[in-house]
């Protein structure tokens, strides 16, 4: 038997660069995968120099600085010496969700081209992106113009015309939906309270295809909004842009982290430490160690006694944010119909009881027929194979399972032959397992190839799905090698990243490749389509 040669290790990203072991391996075999390189190629340090220097725009589809699970200052760090517009790409949270209205190039082209004025649209990076994206914007007027190719001179861009986004196609553009119903999903004994929130579409006519998301323009808890009216020592009827204060408070203003201006605004109105304190505060520092708990309400509890002018304060807060949340139906199977999965999130800081703003609003605020603004978010690089004979690898933890929910029913109804697999977990078997029985009976009639159960607080030791495939990793190795595609949705700074190292692990061991080889091969996954992930 001949003994095959194994291919030297290639080093793009040197030993002494500024990144850890980690993510140093990650670099070199993501650059690999990318550039095509095998064990006889290498980089002169000329040609290293031209793929990383300043001067390189990278990849805009891979540059490294798009893993979300990323700090920002380590994607701003991967982004240094590259052009204005790439650095606001870094700055932003890597998603692609839409919730914006744009995808985050476009979102950054726009901002350094100055056709987008407001910096603080990306929901996922929140303060800190638009604090970066803030100080990146102060070097617009003073950014080069880009250099025309081969010395041509370069020509004035015409303006682009202005396009109006079809009706509920867009956040700026939203249709309304009527609420149908609201159904517990865990049972008694949960840590958790998830809600299947089911709408009604005929009137709007709105469709969707599985893998899209569905933008919801919740309101203000009115509990919150009255005691901050009664901080503020105004009357809920005091007219502010047309409204009243209510009505502005629960309609149009995020009442979530106080915002840079509402701190400036304090500054204005009081003196002494107290002065300074909101000016730190304002500039992005923490003097009392608790900026990060600093919604509305609790920055006028912090500074107790300076009344705001009601004008004035609502003039200081951010705009209210559309929601986005995965679909979790199919057209083709309920048409007309629309279902998410939601958590209600509820968390307790000090004594206060906190609330998300939609996920409360959906799960217990809103009436059955009642009627709300909406749009359809078309996916971005998420939706299921175009031949339906390809096999799908799902891995959807907690309310994760939303999307492949929906692509189940989608393969249901149109017919499609090929294999589905799903890896579904949570925290306890007898009070989390969410559309048990709807799963079991995919699986009974055959829709449902595999279903692979990852429980973490079921037994002494903590297990997760991603420990279910590295189980199961000869399986999906196997899977992968018939052509599957495999698709992530959950949280994009833990569950994500994990599930992503177990199948690098997965490919190493099963598909017999070095770390490094294993690594670029999950990039060219990507690359391919054939690795999608809906992350959070």
């Amino acid at each position: 038997m001949t003994q095959m040669s194994v291919p030297p290790k290639i080093e793009i990203i040197p030993a002494n660069a500024p990144f850890s072991e980690g993510q140093r391996l990650w670099l070199n075999g993501f650059l690999v995968g990318m550039l095509g390189l095998d064990g006889s190629t290498a980089l002169s340090p000329v040609e290293n120099g031209a793929m990383l220097g300043p001067q390189g725009d990278g990849d805009d589809g891979e540059a490294p600085w798009h893993d979300p699970a990323m700090p920002i200052a380590d994607r701003m760090k991967l982004a240094e010496g590259r052009p204005l517009r790439r650095r606001m790409m870094a700055a932003m949270a890597q998603q692609d969700c839409g919730q914006c209205g744009y995808n985050c190039a476009d979102y950054s082209d726009s901002i350094a081209n100055k056709s987008e004025a407001r910096l603080n649209l990306c929901a996922p990076g929140g303060k800190e992106t638009a604090r970066m994206l803030k100080q990146l914007f102060e070097e617009v007027d003073k950014a080069p113009a880009a250099k025309p190719v081969g010395g041509a001179p370069a020509a004035t861009a015409p303006a682009a015309p202005e396009v109006t986004a079809e009706l509920g196609r867009a956040r700026e553009n939203p249709v309304e939906a009527t609420f149908l119903s609201r159904r517990l999903l865990n049972k008694g004994g949960s840590e958790k309270e998830t809600y299947h929130i089911e709408f009604d579409l005929s009137e709007s006519k709105l469709d969707y295809v599985v893998g899209d998301s569905f933008g919801v323009f919740a309101r203000n808890d009115l509990g919150l909004v009255d005691q901050i009216i009664a901080l503020l020592g105004a009357s809920h009827t005091t007219k502010v842009n047309n409204k009243t204060l209510r009505e502005a408070l629960v309609e149009d203003v995020s009442l979530s982290p106080a915002p840079d201006k509402l701190f400036e605004l304090l500054s204005f109105i009081t003196g002494g430490a107290q002065r300074e304190k909101a000016r730190a505060l304002a500039q992005g520092e923490d003097p009392d160690g608790d900026a990060a708990t600093l919604d509305v309400m609790a920055a006028l509890q912090k500074f107790s006694g300076t009344r705001p002018h009601p004008e004035a304060f609502v003039e200081a807060l951010e705009p209210l944010q559309p929601r986005l949340y995965s679909i979790s139906s199919s057209h083709n199977a309920t048409p007309g119909k629309l279902s998410l999965t939601v958590d209600s999130v509820r968390y307790v800081i000090g004594k206060r009881k906190r609330l998300g703003v939609a996920s409360t609003f959906l799960g217990e605020r809103i009436a059955e027929g009642e009627k709300l603004k909406v749009y359809v978010q078309k996916a971005h690089g998420f939706g299921l194979p175009q031949d339906p004979k390809t096999p799908v690898i799902m891995i959807g933890p907690g309310t994760g399972v939303a999307p492949f929910r929906a692509f189940l029913l989608d393969r249901k109804a149109t017919g499609a032959q090929g294999k589905n697999w799903l890896f579904f977990g949570h925290q306890r078997s007898d009070c989390d397992f969410f559309y048990r029985d709807e799963l079991n009976a995919m699986k009974t009639s055959g829709l449902l190839t595999r279903l692979s159960l990852a429980w973490s607080r079921d037994g002494e030791k903590k297990f997760y799905v991603q420990d279910r495939m590295r189980e199961l990793g000869r399986e999906v190795w196997t899977w992968l090698a018939e052509g599957a595609h495999l698709y992530i949705c959950g949280d994009a700074k833990r569950m994500a990243k994990d599930v992503e190292r177990a199948l690098v692990d997965i490919v190493a061991q099963f598909g017999a490749r070095s770390t490094d080889e294993a690594v670029s091969f999950v990039a060219d996954l990507k690359k391919k389509g054939r690795f999608q992930a809906d992350v959070y």
